[in-house]
């Protein structure tokens, strides 16, 4: 009879934390529903490119070497009229064609804080800085035309890769979610040897969740 009555209690305690589980579903699908949080939109607001230099790399798995460097302006904005944002992490890269110049970059500066707390239709600037080194870029046609581009010395098209980790904030409740941005950066190449290659403005980056 104890044997029963144990089980009894096992399968009254697992019905309630089900009952429970589902009923904290129903109450977060609730808040969701009213408060209607939006994607963020995110947007390059300025890019500058310097110290840029191209040479034939002595590794045989690549045939170029890549220097540079890469400050960025990229605009968070997040239109939910109701809801706040807590951005946890943004980590960034900075590609060629799919090809990574860099490790990623965290933002930089007090003004540009990589943790932030972000108000209902309220806009952040977050500045990224990249620096590479002789970075080695894969000897196949994306060096080859990476090294054309920069002959060429007209513009230099790189893309922004952002993966961050954000909280929805609605009241007592967080729900998580992991946005990755991606902006193409169309920047002039500088007119002259050590001089400044500027992007005064970019178009809105394409946002989707993860």
């Amino acid at each position: 009879m104890s044997g029963s009555g144990s089980r009894s209690r096992e399968k009254t305690c697992c019905g309630r934390c089900c009952t429970l589980l589902v009923s904290l579903g129903v109450v977060v699908l609730i808040y969701w529903a009213i408060f209607q949080p939006h994607q963020i939109r995110a947007r390059v607001d300025y890019a500058e490119l310097s110290n840029l230099t191209v040479s034939n790399s002595s590794s045989a798995a690549a045939a170029v070497a890549v220097s540079y460097h890469v400050a960025v302006n990229l605009s968070l904005y997040n239109p939910s009229k109701r809801v706040n944002i807590y951005y946890d992490t943004l980590d960034a890269e900075l590609r060629y064609r799919g090809a990574v110049l860099s490790p990623a970059a965290t933002a930089t500066s007090a003004a540009s804080p990589a943790e932030f707390y972000q108000r209902r239709k309220a806009e952040q600037v977050v500045s990224l800085v990249f620096d590479g080194k002789g970075v080695a870029v894969p000897g196949d046609d994306v060096g080859k035309q990476l090294e054309r581009e920069v002959k060429a010395g007209v513009k230099l098209d790189l893309e922004l890769h952002v993966d961050a980790r954000v909280r929805y904030v609605f009241g007592s409740i967080k729900i998580r979610q992991k946005p990755t941005v991606w902006c193409a950066l169309s920047i002039a190449m500088p007119s002259t040897a050590g001089g400044m290659g500027i992007l005064g403005s970019g178009d809105w980056c394409w946002v989707k969740y993860r």
